[in-house]
């Protein structure tokens, strides 16, 4: 195995083990309108740990064909971020609530739309109980791509823009599977560079320089 790969060296067990115990898993109750949650949810195969990822219908009224993480708008009959994350993967991909062990929330980030989106990133210790099954009106196709892929300038590329009254960089990463590329970039790219550095311990071998507006603190909620 390339020395260079993150997981070369440590097992999901042992990784989950050291988020959970550094990082919050308490969730937010609903306090804004216009909120969401997104599932990070991560498996180990092959020795390499992979987060599910959907490619979204071109049908979607927003975000149409871009790549992002499982999720969604809350509901009113959400308990917290967690229950609005696992709904909602639920009825995109099929992913049983059940067979998810929640190990942290993580903060929101803000869409350019004034959403609140908060990560929760959840493990899948059996791959073999996810079966997807994929909502056609909501999701095109359902891919995974190693996790630590985020921290890494291979298939990367950037380009610096005027974003919020300054510049900073949005990152586009490709990803080959299954004969298709995927790129993956804006925010769900930000949630994604962000909680893999926080997962691994490690920064990126490259400046995020991201747009802050898309980082909020928890006491802003």
């Amino acid at each position: 195995m390339d020395s260079n790969n993150l997981t070369s060296s440590h097992t999901l067990l042992n990784l989950s083990q050291r988020f959970r115990q550094s990082n919050s898993k308490q969730s937010q109750r609903f306090k804004r309108p216009n909120k969401a949650a997104v599932l990070i949810c991560l498996f180990e195969e092959a020795d390499d740990i992979y987060v599910i990822l959907t490619k979204r219908s071109s049908n979607m009224s927003s975000y149409s064909g871009q790549v992002s993480l499982p999720g969604g708008r809350a509901d009113e009959g959400d308990k917290d971020d967690v229950h609005t994350a696992l709904r909602e993967a639920q009825e995109e991909i099929g992913l049983d609530p059940a067979v998810v062990d929640v190990v942290a929330v993580l903060e929101p980030f803000v869409t350019k739309g004034n959403v609140y989106v908060v990560p929760v990133m959840g493990i899948l210790w059996d791959k073999q109980a996810f079966n997807p099954v994929l909502n056609a009106d909501e999701v095109e196709s359902i891919f995974y791509a190693p996790f630590d892929m985020f921290l890494k300038d291979k298939n990367r590329r950037q380009k610096e823009i005027d974003f919020q009254g300054g510049k900073c960089l949005f990152h586009y990463f490709d990803h080959e599977t299954n004969n298709k590329v995927y790129t993956i970039w804006a925010i769900t790219a930000a949630i994604l560079i962000t909680s893999a550095s926080l997962f691994y311990q490690r920064p990126p071998d490259f400046q995020p320089r991201m747009p802050k507006l898309w980082n909020k603190n928890h006491s802003r909620l």
